[in-house]
């Protein structure tokens, strides 16, 4: 039976990546997406997710616009690396699809609420939308299976020293997801910056009579990592893709349920601190800290595996060429 899904999204190239992927797939349901400012604008975030949704020939699966920034901080969007646009570039003709008149939270609630069965949230985004859900309509956390959270790290961060992006964009609704009592699968940097696909296989991708292919092969192409000397890189990362993969292939991944917090002052503002003791520290034996919440952490993957589940399944879609 396929796990039911939403997905809320800030569609920049890897967002695109995971919607192909989950669109494609027989093992997941996607009942809606829900849009936030984080890549891009939200109006551009919510577009790229109408024409991405054309290019799967997907069915009539509801979208929805939600916050336009994050609950405190300013937006800053990520331009320098999904582009102006979002989508790097990469130009999909234009849609006749709409996003629904609701607000993303209300989407949200509706579709939780009026499902026999749990749902899964899908985070590849800043959690601002997750976070006015779940304080503004409580009674949908005993309704959600888990949420699957693409965002922060055990380890290194991109968006600052320690910081990943999505959970740096807006760490206090960050805070507020990972302690609402919901059960919270972190797929962080530490497996995020792993997954790829051989620049060659994705120029081929590119240059083939597949027309999803093409769209995979330049979004691929389009994940360009700017270093000090401004020369460009091939990364090849199918990024939030992993995510969505990792709910049909869990057995591709290695996890953990360990403490998390959200750091939300200084230096360290968006960290995902994640406990690995193996033992209590004094920390916890004086009584100096609070609980944190317990999350499943995903720390290695089988990298090659799901690049392939990934590109077996978004190949498998139809092409309109």
């Amino acid at each position: 039976m396929a796990t039911p899904v939403i997905l809320d999204v800030d569609t920049g190239v890897d967002d695109a990546l995971a919607i192909l992927f989950a669109v494609a797939h027989p093992d997941l349901d996607v009942l809606g997406i829900t849009c936030v400012a984080g890549n891009a604008s939200l109006e551009q975030v919510v577009d790229n997710t109408l024409r991405v949704l054309d290019a799967a020939a997907a069915g009539d699966i509801p979208v929805a616009a939600g916050a336009h920034r994050p609950l405190i901080a300013p937006a800053r969007s990520a331009s320098h690396v999904h582009g102006a646009d979002g989508l790097g570039g990469l130009v999909l003709p234009a849609t006749r699809r709409t996003a629904r008149p609701e607000h993303a939270v209300e989407l949200l609630r509706r579709l939780i609420m009026d499902r026999a069965e749990p749902v899964t949230l899908v985070a590849l985004a800043p959690q601002t939308n997750l976070a006015l859900l779940l304080r503004t309509h409580p009674e949908v956390a005993g309704r959600i299976e888990r949420i699957v959270v693409m965002g922060g790290s055990a380890s290194v961060g991109n968006a600052t020293a320690v910081a990943e992006f999505n959970v740096w964009h807006d760490p206090e609704a960050a805070a507020i997801v990972f302690d609402a009592g919901v059960p919270v699968y972190m797929y962080g940097l530490d497996v995020f910056n792993r997954v790829s696909v051989a620049a060659d296989r994705a120029h081929a991708l590119e240059r083939g009579d597949h027309s999803v292919g093409r769209i995979v092969g330049e979004l691929l192409g389009s994940r360009i990592a700017l270093s000090e000397d401004e020369h460009a890189e091939y990364t090849g990362l199918i990024g939030d893709a992993g995510a969505v993969c990792s709910i049909v292939e869990p057995a591709a991944l290695r996890t953990e349920r360990r403490p998390v917090r959200v750091e939300l002052a200084g230096l360290g503002r968006g960290q995902t601190l994640v406990d690995r003791r193996e033992f209590a520290g004094e920390d916890v034996v004086h009584g100096l800290v609070d609980p944190w919440p317990v999350v499943e952490v995903a720390l290695d993957v089988d990298a090659d595996r799901v690049a392939r589940l990934f590109l077996d399944t978004v190949l498998a879609l139809p092409s309109g060429a």
